[in-house]
């Protein structure tokens, strides 16, 4: 089968985009992993009566349900105008229904305000080498197949927390070049997947939403990401991950998780 050449293919200008089967997640292959919508909203969401000099600064994504890989429509509105911060929100629909949810927190940019605060470099980016996938699962395919993953720590295939380089190989949507906060935004969703503490082919760890806090929009093909996964033992985990591109820090993300046993082949 010929890989995709984006996540998303534009149908018309109003909204509606077809999902290719880039977008495919882990769970189920008829299911859309969260990076992909995560950074299709927020896409529509800066498109929505932007205001030059404003950026996005804090993106929640709520995940109502498996997102189907099948045809959606975004829609955005403007909650809360402003001269210096903006909140904006989307809705992503299929078959009629919304299947997810953003709001988004836009600041206005003041070049030079300060000094920069300089952080703390990422890992050095390892070379190539082969990426073993989940326990129990088939080999890489859909959305993990469109992303180049160099580990630093940690892997699929490793319990614990995990240090990962990644590079978005498509754009998101065909024909138009990426920007740094949707390679952003489509490698976070990860965290939980590259930090899980449970056997992939025993439990679901899913995430219900994402919650990503940006104050640099990240530079370059590569994103650097420190992921780690705690869970009480109820069924419910959190995961946390610092993000950064090769300049240093960009920005952390956070995700609330539902744990659940997988039934019995």
């Amino acid at each position: 089968m010929q890989a995709a050449a984006s996540f998303y293919e534009p149908l018309d200008v109003s909204g509606h985009y077809r999902a290719t089967a880039a977008t495919a997640g882990p769970w189920d292959l008829g299911a859309q992993h969260g990076g992909p919508p995560a950074a299709l909203l927020a896409t529509v969401m800066e498109a929505r009566e932007p205001v030059a000099g404003f950026r996005l600064a804090r993106i929640t994504v709520e995940l109502l349900g498996p997102v189907p890989v099948r045809d959606v429509v975004v829609r955005a509105g403007v909650v809360r105008p402003g001269r210096r911060v903006r909140l904006v929100e989307a809705t992503m629909e299929a078959d009629g229904r919304p299947v997810a949810l953003g709001r988004a927190w836009q600041i206005a940019s003041q070049p030079d305000l300060m000094p920069a605060v300089p952080s703390s470099p990422p890992p050095e980016r390892p070379a190539p080498r082969p990426v073993r996938f989940f326990t129990g699962s088939p080999a890489i395919e859909g959305y993990g197949a469109a992303i180049e993953w160099r580990f630093v720590t940690g892997g699929f295939d490793v319990l614990g927390a995990a240090q990962v380089w990644a590079r978005v190989r498509i754009p998101l949507v065909a024909d138009q070049p990426l920007t740094g906060l949707q390679r952003l935004l489509i490698v976070a969703d990860s965290a939980n997947g590259i930090s899980g503490v449970l056997p992939f082919d025993e439990w679901l760890f899913v995430p219900t939403a994402l919650t990503v806090t940006v104050h640099r929009h990240p530079r370059g093909e590569w994103i650097f990401m420190g992921a780690e996964t705690r869970l009480s033992n109820d069924g419910i985990g959190s995961c946390h991950a610092e993000l950064a591109d090769e300049d240093g820090q960009v920005g952390t993300a956070s995700q609330p998780l539902v744990i659940t046993r997988r039934s019995p082949a």
